[in-house]
């Protein structure tokens, strides 16, 4: 990717090593808390154990985390209106890449949000609209948004709730090792897909979408799930060609992204079989096609993924 001179954003706020909440991260197994087992071999004082019930109480009541399942890497619901790329168990780990994770990483999430921003300001501009900017936030293990708390083993969402896209970078490393998709391309196309949820908040589509799931039954819920996500990817294609971004070979790490976080490749890995009408993504088939649909589109809706029976 070209990005050499492209203008790094300045919507990018850096939370790593907080935890979320100021927690220090741990290794590979996600987010931890040190607490030292008393001094010079004494136990816990009575006093000590009072403020560690207390932090427990604040943590599972106030911030909604339970710090025991946190100590014993145990996951997290997906906060609540968020959309998220989906990041199965058989996904997360791996350690961190200073090129991944490291400032080198900081200054490429800059610059990639920074391109998708010329260009959605570009489009707006023609729709006689003025494009409202998200926050990017990088974090590490833990973080709380708007739309509640999140673990970074959920991978990459958006909260409409604080129009701000979330990130562990460690995501990237996975991207590579767990799940075959390397490649700068690869890692902008789950950025600007991000984006492309933030698009659909500005747009009302996410709102509507949430009140007709509210309405309907899992599985067709499920089914609005997956035109959201597939109308993201598209909008991360049309990000891909206008932007000017893409060298030879890019678009092909893209699309190869975009197929291996298909949730039917996703619950094969997992699971060992495939359930589609569990889909919330799309289907590795849809994802490809949906992001080339938008690399190829002259006009933004095309991406409507609403109002074609053929996804």
């Amino acid at each position: 990717m070209r990005l050499d001179n492209e203008k790094p954003s300045d919507n990018v706020e850096d939370r790593r090593g907080q935890g979320g909440f100021g927690l220090p991260r741990g290794g590979s197994g996600g987010s931890r808390i040190n607490i030292p087992l008393g001094g010079r071999g004494r136990g816990f004082s009575m006093s000590t154990i009072i403020i560690m019930i207390v932090i427990y109480l604040v943590f599972r009541f106030v911030f909604g985390v339970d710090l025991i399942q946190v100590l014993n890497g145990g996951g997290m619901q997906a906060p609540s209106g968020s959309t998220e790329i989906s990041r199965t168990d058989a996904e997360v780990g791996g350690a961190n890449s200073a090129n991944v994770t490291g400032e080198a990483g900081k200054d490429f999430v800059r610059r990639v949000l920074g391109s998708t921003e010329r260009v959605w300001d570009g489009i707006f501009a023609k729709m006689s609209q003025q494009y409202e900017k998200p926050n990017l936030v990088l974090f590490t293990g833990i973080v709380q948004s708007a739309c509640g708390t999140a673990q970074s083993a959920m991978g990459p969402f958006y909260c409409p709730g604080d129009k701000s896209v979330y990130i562990d970078l460690s995501f990237y490393q996975d991207m590579r090792d767990k799940l075959g998709a390397p490649g700068d391309a690869a890692q902008g196309y789950v950025i600007a897909h991000e984006v492309g949820h933030h698009l659909q908040n500005l747009f009302g589509v996410a709102e509507q979408v949430n009140q007709q799931r509210a309405q309907v039954s899992e599985e067709e819920g499920n089914v609005l799930s997956v035109r959201m996500e597939l109308q993201a990817d598209c909008y991360a294609g049309i990000w891909a060609n206008v932007s000017g971004v893409f060298e030879q070979g890019d678009i092909e790490e893209a699309l190869n992204a975009a197929s291996q976080i298909g949730d039917d490749r996703l619950q094969k890995k997992s699971q060992g079989y495939v359930v589609p009408e569990s889909f919330t993504h799309g289907s590795s088939e849809q994802r490809a096609r949906w992001f080339n649909t938008g690399f190829k589109a002259t006009d933004i809706n095309q991406c409507d993924t609403f109002g074609t029976d053929q996804l």
